[in-house]
């Protein structure tokens, strides 16, 4: 892989990698390249991965941010050995369609999870329907996610959601912080399932919905499902794969 497209968040270090690295191995246009290389953190190779799903063109990060859980470590030599030895893991991701209080409808996909959270200072009211029949009539709370596989160590984790498998056909659906049933810890779901929240009293207890930091506000209808048609390929050096840190996480 000769043709990079390097691309940076606007971080200094960032910045200053991107210039360091398209001077020593060149820039390519995202028309042209045979891999992208993310310079930033996580939710700068979430953003990466966005822009790009329409090309099918390979992602590999380098850490130039804060976490970097889907990042590999910051190096300038033998980038291109490493781009070779790279392993790949393919993402779906989930697709959100959420219908506003005055009947609008917007449609996000999101690579970690789709989250509801409150909008005001009451709880969120949700009633929670799996493949047309309703699993809860109420769940009271200051929201709910459904996490794919590579987002539960993210938002779902700190929820006190499980760490899933990379190869597991499952989502974690997760309360946050659950007031009613309080002892709810949350479902696990195959990955064909479609899930459905109803927000009771949305005009009083307004609910925001966000795919991956795209939110929507005053939603009254959320309905998720998995995106088989759209994949993401992420590039990861040997034995730094998602399935060993997603197991490296659970030990920590």
């Amino acid at each position: 892989m000769t043709r990079i497209a390097f691309v940076a968040s606007e971080t200094a270090a960032a910045q200053d990698a991107l210039t360091a690295l398209s001077a020593r191995y060149g820039q390519s246009d995202t028309d042209r390249a045979e891999v992208i290389v993310a310079l930033g953190g996580d939710g700068f190779m979430l953003q990466t991965l966005h822009a790009t799903e329409d090309r099918d063109l390979a992602v590999y990060g380098m850490n130039r941010g804060t976490v970097g859980f889907l990042m590999n470590a910051y190096q300038e030599d033998t980038l291109i050995e490493r781009l070779a030895a790279a392993e790949e893991a393919v993402l779906h991701p989930l697709r959100m369609t959420a219908t506003t209080v005055d009947g609008l409808q917007h449609r996000r996909l999101a690579i970690n999870e789709v989250s509801l959270l409150r909008a005001g200072p009451q709880a969120a009211r949700l009633r929670i329907s799996v493949d047309g029949r309703v699993r809860m009539d109420e769940l009271v709370c200051d929201g709910a996610l459904l996490a794919t596989p590579a987002g539960s160590t993210a938002y779902n984790y700190s929820a006190h959601g499980p760490i899933l498998p990379i190869g597991a056909e499952v989502l974690a659906l997760t309360p946050v912080a659950a007031f009613r049933p309080r002892r709810w810890r949350g479902a696990l779901l195959p990955t064909s399932a479609v899930v459905r929240f109803e927000v009771i009293e949305a005009d009083k207890r307004p609910v925001m919905a966000d795919a991956d930091g795209k939110s929507v506000r005053d939603v009254a209808v959320v309905e998720v499902t998995s995106e088989p048609r759209v994949r993401h390929r992420i590039l990861f050096d040997p034995g730094h794969g998602l399935d060993e840190r997603l197991l490296r996480e659970q030990f920590t």
